[in-house]
């Protein structure tokens, strides 16, 4: 891999990581809560200044950074610490990181949106066909499905986007579904439809319309491919668990680095380095923003689950208990991330 798709890479990675301490930061100072410290990168410092109560430093390692709130994981006499903040400011505090997360995927969806010149719409448009006879070459059209139907649902999942589409046709392990269209502006059921192309031998048997780029289609899209990409790593984290993917299916900060450097080299052109990049970056800051809001101790869905019970019960859990919870937690995801970034410079190796 190139120089310069690693530190493309290391860049896109750091930039994520930023954002998110960002929020925590910005909504921290909105709040009235004193920040200690706010760091770009890791490791040893080789730029510090002092702003006002906030130390703000440029560090060695660009692989991340982080915001030290006075009093976030201890006791403190000071009156604008993090613990003694209402638990509705807290709760702002800790989900503003994977927010601004999911923020900067919208904000990359929509620009690669407007880089590809177009916009994917749900609409069936055409089927591949012979040339010379006609013949169709697929099998959902055979089915009932038609042109200028609209797809609504798979088997009962809501189809918000072309991203939706493709992941069901290409992770549904039926080969007859259960399709819903919009046809005529009625929906309509069709049963035991099968996606198969004669020619391909692919699943993708129909061509969908796109539109030319307009202010609301786009953003409209762009919110909607947001969310589908959340969906879809939902839906991933659920066959982590059931065991559709094993932990060798896991990445971790070499794995995810490697994957953005190869992103930058895919295409010929400027524009089509560029998509592929920013599509994979959208995808990952969304992963991101998701599995930080997982109830996983350390993770600010953890923290999330100590303020709701601590407004239940009107009366904070003891913090040293907290702590301990969040400790276990850290030391955990410590070592997993070790395991997951030995097996990807073992697949590194590989290659």
């Amino acid at each position: 891999m190139k120089i310069s798709s690693i530190l493309i890479a290391l860049l896109v990675f750091f930039v994520i990581i930023v954002l998110h301490e960002f929020g925590h930061f910005g909504v921290a100072k909105l709040c009235g809560i004193r920040v200690n410290k706010f760091a770009l990168g890791m490791g040893p410092a080789l730029l510090k200044k002092q702003i006002g109560e906030t130390e703000y430093s440029l560090r060695l390692f660009p692989v991340g950074g982080y915001c030290a709130m006075e009093g976030e994981d201890g006791s403190s006499n000071d009156p604008r610490a993090f613990m003694r903040a209402s638990v509705p400011k807290r709760m702002a505090v800790i989900i503003a990181g994977p927010i601004m997360n999911l923020l900067l995927g919208f904000i990359l969806i929509t620009i690669t949106t407007i880089l590809y010149g177009d916009v994917a719409t749900l609409n069936v448009i055409s089927f591949p066909k012979d040339p010379d006879t006609e013949v169709s070459y697929s099998t959902s059209e055979t089915c009932g499905l038609q042109v200028g139907d609209k797809f609504y649902s798979i088997d009962g999942m809501r189809i918000l986007t072309d991203t939706d589409l493709s992941y069901k046709l290409q992770t549904n392990d039926n080969e007859e579904m259960t399709v819903v269209v919009i046809r005529e502006g009625k929906k309509v059921t069709l049963e035991n439809v099968r996606f198969y192309n004669t020619k391909t031998k692919g699943r993708l048997d129909f061509y969908i319309k796109a539109e030319p780029l307009g202010f609301f289609n786009t953003i409209s899209y762009a919110f909607l491919n947001t969310i589908s990409t959340g969906r879809l790593i939902w839906s991933s984290l659920r066959d982590l668990v059931t065991g559709k993917y094993g932990f060798h299916d896991l990445s971790g900060p070499v794995g995810i680095v490697t994957s953005i450097g190869e992103a930058a080299s895919y295409g010929e052109t400027f524009k089509q380095h560029l998509t592929s990049v920013l599509s994979l970056a959208s995808f990952i800051t969304v992963n991101v923003g998701i599995f930080n809001l997982l109830p996983i101790p350390a993770l600010d869905g953890a923290r999330l689950v100590f303020l709701v019970v601590e407004a239940i019960r009107r009366k904070p859990i003891p913090p040293e208990k907290e702590g301990m919870v969040h400790l276990a937690g850290m030391a955990l995801l410590f070592l997993l991330m070790i395991a997951v970034t030995f097996q990807d410079i073992v697949k590194l190796f590989q290659k």
